[in-house]
């Protein structure tokens, strides 16, 4: 298993480079960057995400440069749209400030010797560096992927199980029809509907509206800080986990059903084995391995691309959040960083549900077979 393990992790670097790769050459050919962004604050045209999201901007970074001067216009203007009338070195000072004026081949590889080094330094258009602006964001994003996740797999995986048990009865229907109509409605809308009836729209006033803790929460005990908190998750954790019910569920429903048809859980009770040992001494181990697989995407997923609507809705300022505002800001900085970092951490999972399936049945064995 050591030897699987250290092919695996000497594959991420390959798996990594080429993911930063074609990300890389994508925004070669993006239209827009955050030279343009200055250009257009410059001319008064900017209107950014992070103005529309927090009301906030670059806008006096971009007024200041705009008056160091305008002029005529030569083939470095021409490269940028709108930038007629301004003065030739105020855009190279840009392009020497955000790298630009490297060629792209050695702008790619400084980034990948800092990233290698988890130096992700400075955001283009936030005057604070990028592992502190991640940093910053991250409790949220924790909180809501990791107790999403951790909430779907409590509640699907027994129901799943009950639900194979009692195939075909009105347990079984009933339950089915909830799941996939939760799985139906949007996450969002189901947020919208949680707030007007819980969060002093128009019923009840039960819920916060906005944050991850209360303002006194520094002033809290011990047990009110973990109330509090859960207080404040409690609707954004209802909202995100409701669709990822009905696949967790029917997934595991439908594993237990194939392994309870198979010949050895007949000879298992013919032998006289009770059911409950039947059903988890020796099916649970073999029809959990199919719902275990799916455990990388639902966590990644949940944890970083999952909640931006979210955290939007509940005013959550998370890296959903985060990595939406700086792609539509061109604050590559951030976009290269957060892409890294969950790239890695993506890859750290699968591995680690690839060590899970030797946990769950130690008859695996990955040294076997190539990687």
């Amino acid at each position: 298993m050591t030897a699987y393990i250290i092919r695996r992790l000497f594959l991420m670097i390959p798996t990594l480079l080429g993911i930063m790769l074609v990300s890389f050459a994508v925004v070669q050919f993006a239209p827009g960057g955050p030279i343009e962004r200055i250009i257009a604050q410059v001319s008064g045209t900017d209107v950014s995400a992070t103005a529309r999201f927090t009301g906030q901007g670059s806008g006096d970074f971009g007024a200041t440069m705009g008056r160091e001067g305008a002029g005529g216009a030569d083939g470095t203007q021409a490269k940028y749209r709108g930038a007629q009338g301004l003065d030739p070195d105020f855009i190279k000072q840009l392009e020497a400030q955000f790298g630009f004026d490297k060629p792209a081949h050695e702008r790619f590889l400084i980034m990948l010797s800092n990233y290698a080094m988890f130096d992700f330094g400075k955001s283009y258009f936030r005057d604070i560096r990028v592992i502190d602006l991640i940093k910053e964001k991250l409790p949220v994003s924790i909180s809501l992927g990791l107790w999403m996740t951790l909430v779907t797999y409590l509640i699907s995986i027994p129901l799943g199980i009950r639900k194979a048990i009692r195939d075909g009865s009105r347990f079984d229907v009933w339950s089915s029809a909830v799941v996939v109509v939760g799985y139906a409605v949007p996450g969002f809308l189901f947020a919208i509907l949680l707030i007007i009836v819980f969060a002093g729209g128009s019923f009840f006033s039960w819920f916060p509206l906005r944050g991850l803790t209360s303002d006194n929460w520094h002033e809290l005990s011990l047990g009110g800080k973990i109330a509090d908190y859960a207080w404040h998750l409690t609707l954004p954790i209802v909202s995100m986990a409701l669709s990822s019910f009905a696949t967790m569920t029917l997934l595991t429903k439908n594993s237990f059903l194939d392994e309870i048809r198979k010949q050895y859980v007949l000879t298992a009770r013919m032998k006289g084995c009770g059911e409950t040992r039947v059903l988890y001494g020796h099916v649970f181990r073999n029809a959990m391995l199919i719902v275990i697989a799916g455990f990388p995407g639902a966590f990644v997923s949940a944890f970083f691309t999952g909640s931006l609507l979210i955290e939007t809705i509940f005013s959550l300022d998370g890296l959903g959040l985060l990595g939406f505002e700086s792609v539509l800001n061109r604050d590559y900085a951030v976009v290269f960083a957060t892409l890294y970092i969950f790239s890695l951490v993506g890859l750290v999972v699968n591995l680690i549900s690839d060590l899970t399936y030797t946990w769950v049945d130690p008859r695996i064995d990955f040294e076997a077979r190539e990687v």
